[in-house]
């Protein structure tokens, strides 16, 4: 595995706080991930669906979700874009099974490093998101990676069980 992932600044202005926080906790997931065979990354544990993959996959689309589709108004890419959401709106975690560990680190590298590129052309955090929700008003930036930080810290606290499983690994 890779070196374990750098601790956030302890006492950050805000922006860096909340960008230091979502990279920790990318790096965590991945760390999850890595060294593993894709059958490994199948498993599920007790009664959950949920697996490794599936994981790592959804956190890819998430990332294109909230920077590309909300926070700058445009299209979701491939694969993204040819899914019928409506008829499979859990794609993207059933999906993983057909994909090879090397092919989702690299959709997550890809994934996050767009949105660190989007992130770094916005100034203030009060930035609204270009598209409107079906309900309530837009979101801004900050709340959007306070979310993010968020639904990353959920999905590791799962991936952490999924991997203790496997092999025992445990920690960040």
């Amino acid at each position: 595995m890779s070196l374990p992932p750098t601790d956030p600044t302890e006492a950050p202005h805000e922006r860096q706080g909340l960008e230091e926080f979502l990279d920790y906790y990318r790096a965590v997931v991945r760390r999850k991930v890595e060294g593993l065979e894709s059958s490994d990354l199948n498993r599920t544990v007790a009664t959950s669906s949920l697996t490794l993959g599936g994981i790592i996959k959804h956190l890819s689309l998430v990332e294109e979700i909230w920077f590309v589709e909300d926070i700058l108004g445009q299209e979701l890419s491939k694969p993204w874009s040819t899914v019928d959401w409506s008829a499979q709106p859990d794609w993207d975690f059933e999906s993983a099974a057909d994909d090879t560990p090397d092919y989702l680190l690299d959709l997550h590298a890809k994934a996050c490093e767009q949105s660190r590129q989007i992130l770094a052309g916005i100034a203030d955090l009060d930035t609204l998101a270009a598209r409107k929700p079906s309900q309530g008003d837009r979101f801004n930036v900050r709340w959007v990676l306070i979310h993010l930080i968020e639904e990353y810290a959920r999905h590791v606290g799962h991936a952490d069980l999924i991997r203790e499983s496997i092999d025992g690994a445990v920690g960040d």
